[in-house]
């Protein structure tokens, strides 16, 4: 039995433990720089929790483009809907990406990414990165927006049966039975929970 874990059942304040030991990523936020995260943060990521505090959120977006549109989606729903989720790709400090589920709730509902507690949580066991290439999602993009195959073809200058090869590829890919199996593993390919600037 740790120290930590001793005091908090004798004080009652259990604050602390919680914070050290939730098996979840905890941190909080101002203006999108980490102030403070608990071990199972820096973990997640591959960092030290010394290594995060006051630096910025974007050394963990696969991209600084991603970086900029999770910001430009996530502020108007957070200061209207608390708390706020959303599923996305992040970044490990070695490069690998991954799905997380992300939960936010602002303190400052009026600049709502002023500052903000979060929870994070991996999501690689249930859901693998699956990397996209540029015609995947090009080829999804499309089949999300009702388009048929000969349409695609006709959109993106390329045949029918190279649709049909792409269509196949993202099923086999994603372990999808159907087009809805698809969707239901995606989601919108330029909604709230899949990156848009996703490796090729």
């Amino acid at each position: 039995m740790s120290d930590l874990e001793t005091e908090a059942y004798e004080s009652g304040d259990f604050t602390q433990l919680i914070f050290e030991y939730a098996p979840i990523g905890l941190v909080v936020t101002e203006s999108r720089v980490i102030r403070e995260c608990n071990p199972a943060f820096a973990q997640m990521f591959g960092y030290e929790q010394d290594e995060l505090r006051d630096t910025s959120f974007a050394r963990l977006y696969p991209t600084q483009e991603e970086f900029v549109n999770i910001r430009n989606r996530g502020a108007k729903e957070l200061s209207e809907q608390s708390p706020y989720w959303d599923e996305r790709v992040m970044m490990r400090r070695n490069g690998d990406l991954f799905w997380c589920r992300v939960r936010g709730h602002s303190f400052t509902p009026d600049e709502p990414l002023r500052r903000a507690v979060w929870t994070l949580a991996d999501l690689s066991d249930s859901r693998p990165y699956q990397p996209l290439t540029r015609r995947e999602r090009e080829v999804f993009s499309l089949i999300s927006e009702g388009k048929t195959s000969k349409e695609i073809a006709i959109t993106l200058g390329m045949s029918h049966r190279t649709v049909e090869v792409h269509r196949s590829r993202l099923l086999k890919k994603f372990r999808a039975a159907n087009t809805a199996g698809l969707f239901q593993s995606l989601g919108a390919i330029n909604g709230d929970h899949v990156v848009s600037g996703t490796r090729a």
